[in-house]
């Protein structure tokens, strides 16, 4: 992955409703109506923020006839957990 990747997903996460829809899909797969019922917001704005979610590559999303069903994609947030984790620290007194 690369820095712009991180950076983005890092940005969608730094918004109030994308981070409230991750801790739900830390649960699992969700319909996007069962997110929607959770959050005081129209189904519009809904789809944007999950269209900035899938873009970053956070979440997958597969869709069932006329339902969408979003899940964490577990292989991007592995390696941003890599990136972030792989810090040097100094312990200074």
């Amino acid at each position: 992955m690369e820095y712009n990747q991180y950076r983005e997903i890092l940005k969608a996460l730094g918004e109030d409703t994308r981070l409230q829809i991750f801790e739900m899909l830390r649960n699992g797969t969700l319909c996007g109506c069962k997110i929607l019922e959770h959050l005081n917001i129209t189904q519009p704005t809904l789809s944007h923020h999950m269209k900035i979610l899938c873009d970053c590559g956070l979440v997958k999303a597969e869709k069932d006839w006329k339902w969408s069903y979003y899940s964490i994609n577990c292989d991007t947030l592995q390696s941003l957990v890599s990136f972030l984790s792989d810090v040097k620290c100094m312990n200074r007194k």
